[in-house]
């Protein structure tokens, strides 16, 4: 059983795969400071594996306290970095708090990556890399243009630190683009849990058939797409997490391989905020309170992949639909809503 650390394990994306390395046989710990998270995520680890998953409640950039980590566990065979601000508003109003928290988390990560030998990273980059694509879909090949965000900055930065890093370092990575997770683990024990407003679609979405936000707004009707809203990929949040657990296969299984280290993590359908809002409507047999609003500072007008390279070299399949993405999050929420946070 290898033993792998997942920073910002107790995040939307984290906790997802967590449960699909357990459900794999990897032994994992897990770094988050609850700053975007909640506890009660790890209940709902431990609910779905029957595992109880150790996490150190610290901050990644703080040098001194994650070394500690890396002194408790010195059989650490892979890291899957998730740790970082990722809001994509957030970003555009307060630029240097992601600059740094993003940044300074991955550089002392490295540092000690070095310093205990540690062979594989699986990093958490983003398809807002891409900036507005020069074509559609989008492949690994796609050259990146200037960031619409400091988010989507700190990404493309993010590669760039690691990449120069692996040229001086035996570190094997894998750099992992995702297009728009969405939904939430069948059993609804855990989900996406955003703090204060959520600025993704598809928890705005429920969090209004809920009635816990009176209106949803979708920003933008004037793209030049088929409907005027923005064009998205969205892939089910187990589908993101099991790619990250076929990364680790491969890259433990062959280690010399012929395997690329940038992978775009999508559906490979782009589809329209309109038709997503049509569809939840339809799967969960209910209408929505919305209306159009002005554009959104930092949203690109279209994304969508060409996922076969992932298919194709990590042996990873798609398994739910974006029906199964609609019908999740609206049981998670509706769960959510019985939940007390603390």
């Amino acid at each position: 059983m290898s033993k792998v650390l997942v920073t910002g394990g107790c995040g939307y994306i984290g906790s997802h795969t967590i449960v699909d390395l357990i459900n794999n046989g990897f032994e994992v710990i897990s770094i988050d400071n609850f700053s975007r998270s909640n506890p009660l995520i790890l209940d709902g680890i431990k609910a779905i594996t029957g595992k109880v998953v150790s996490n150190y409640n610290i901050d990644l950039c703080d040098l001194e306290a994650t070394k500690k980590v890396f002194e408790d566990h010195t059989d650490i065979e892979g890291i899957i970095h998730f740790a970082a601000y990722k809001m994509v508003g957030e970003s555009v109003e307060k630029p240097l708090l992601y600059y740094h928290n993003n940044l300074v988390s991955l550089t002392n990560l490295l540092q000690l990556i070095e310093e205990f030998r540690v062979q594989n990273l699986v990093f958490s980059s983003s398809c807002s890399v891409y900036g507005n694509a020069t074509e559609l879909p989008v492949t690994e090949n796609t050259l990146t243009q200037k960031a619409e965000s400091p988010y989507a900055h700190t990404k493309q930065m993010g590669e760039a630190i690691i990449e120069n890093f692996a040229k001086c370092y035996p570190l094997k990575y894998m750099l992992l683009r995702y297009f728009n997770p969405a939904g939430a683990h069948e059993s609804a024990q855990i989900g996406e849990l955003p703090i204060d407003r959520p600025q993704n679609l598809v928890p705005y979405i429920t969090k209004t058939a809920t009635g816990e936000l009176e209106q949803l707004s979708i920003f933008g009707n004037d793209y030049p797409t088929k409907d005027g809203t923005c064009i998205r990929d969205y892939i089910h949040v187990m589908d993101i997490g099991g790619a990250h657990t076929a990364a680790l296969k491969r890259m433990q299984q062959d280690p010399d391989g012929d395997w690329a280290n940038i992978y775009n993590l999508g559906a490979g359908v782009g589809r329209s905020v309109l038709e997503a809002v049509q569809t939840f409507e339809q799967v969960n047999n209910l209408q929505l309170n919305w209306t159009y609003a002005d554009r959104r500072p930092g949203d690109v007008i279209a994304v969508y992949a060409d996922n076969q390279k992932a298919v194709n070299d990590l042996n990873w399949q798609l398994n739910y639909s974006f029906e199964d993405i609609m019908k999740s999050a609206y049981q998670w929420e509706l769960t959510l809503a019985d939940k007390v946070l603390v």
